[in-house]
């Protein structure tokens, strides 16, 4: 289920580039006033499957005009958007709704200054309908990786759009586990994906590098793919993408994709 949030920015125009943090921890705020537990649960928890935790929910942010600056986002229209993603009904969504019209505002920081973001409006949007071979728009970058030995030691590489085989795999097994969360039960399918070839020949660099950071400690870099996509394969595992974010990092703000028509 998916909903569209439409955001009012009231004392500030500039977004920092690296908003994710930001915005994820707003949503866990958001849903807190929801349900606390829950929220307490997601944030520190999540649902686990062979130790690894999984949060079952992704968010994009588009800006409706923007100008972007040598260090940040200017906001030229007060208005955003958020989407915001899950397939867990009756906890995330039941629980993110209700915390929205309990709190109806929240803020973020940016430089040092903190923008007061207020929700003007929430919509539902239908669920689509997914082809066995279905093309994707990315809201939000996709972020996949691997473990590569370097120097002597394993590093964490994020896959380029030429690592097509690990892309496939990874992809995959990311949304079987997913699949797997959500229905007590597993499935032997998978997915395949291809890029668009026509944006890839006009669009040279095709990745985007966004740093995670909290506050000032401990950044992150994460390099995550931005092209369109087709996939062929099984149909619930594209609705399970669609729903809980493609890839890793969704709760970060990571992997949310539309279908193009």
């Amino acid at each position: 289920m998916r909903l569209k949030i439409k955001l009012y920015s009231q004392n500030n125009r500039t977004i920092p580039y690296n908003y994710q943090y930001q915005f994820s921890s707003a949503l866990y705020l958001l849903l807190k006033f929801g349900s606390r537990e829950f929220s307490d649960f997601l944030h520190n928890c999540g649902y686990k499957l062979n130790g690894k935790p999984y949060k079952l929910f992704t968010f994009a942010v588009q800006f409706e005009q923007f100008k972007p600056q040598r260090d940040h986002i200017k906001l030229e229209s007060p208005y955003i958007y958020l989407y915001v993603s899950s397939p867990i009904v009756d906890e995330f969504i039941k629980n993110f709704v209700i915390g929205s019209f309990e709190r109806t505002f929240f803020y973020i920081s940016s430089g040092g200054n903190e923008i007061k973001f207020i929700i003007k409006n929430m919509e539902l949007l239908p669920q689509p309908e997914f082809q066995s071979e279905t093309k994707f728009k990315l809201l939000s970058p996709l972020v996949l990786s691997t473990l590569k030995e370097y120097n002597g030691k394993l590093s964490t590489y994020y896959l380029r759009p030429e690592d097509k085989e690990d892309i496939n795999r990874i992809l995959t097994n990311n949304l079987l586990n997913k699949y797997a969360l959500i229905y007590d039960r597993k499935i032997d399918c998978k997915v395949e994906l291809d890029w668009d070839e026509d944006y890839m020949n006009k669009h040279p660099r095709v990745t985007k590098k966004i740093t995670i950071n909290e506050y000032g400690r401990n950044p992150v870099d994460i390099i995550g793919l931005i092209a369109p996509f087709n996939l062929k394969g099984e149909k619930e595992l594209m609705r399970i993408g669609y729903e809980c974010g493609f890839g890793e990092k969704n709760s970060m703000g990571f992997g949310m994709a539309e279908i193009i028509k």
